[in-house]
């Protein structure tokens, strides 16, 4: 069965920087574009990063470009979500998602950017 499992998250103090991975399993990883979403507390779950399958071509939300880099190791069948720069704003539940014939979510992992 797919698996998505998010690490990485933790408490950090305003510009400073976190990298949060996703473990994928159950599918062919190399075979599907990747991304991450986010949900802070009392809000809607919203995109935060793509990232392509074959080409590794990425997109990012306006809130997070030029801060925030989406990567992938498809040897290790990981994706990762570098934040530089973080602001008190970009706190959330952090969650990695993929579209097979549906869509499969991890359990999510929390970030805090607070002093």
């Amino acid at each position: 069965q797919v698996q998505l499992v998010e690490s990485g998250g933790g408490l950090v103090q305003p510009g400073g920087s976190l990298r949060l991975s996703c473990a994928a399993s159950g599918f062919t990883f190399n075979k599907w574009p990747m991304r991450w979403y986010r949900q802070a507390l009392g809000k809607e779950r919203e995109f935060v990063a793509f990232i392509s399958n074959v080409l590794g071509s990425t997109n990012y939300a306006d809130s997070v470009k030029g801060r925030f880099t989406i990567s992938r190791d498809n040897a290790k069948n990981t994706v990762y979500l570098q934040m530089n720069s973080l602001k008190p704003e970009d706190t959330a539940v952090y969650y990695c998602n993929v579209r097979l014939t549906s869509g499969f979510w991890g359990q999510g992992t929390q970030v805090t950017v607070s002093s």
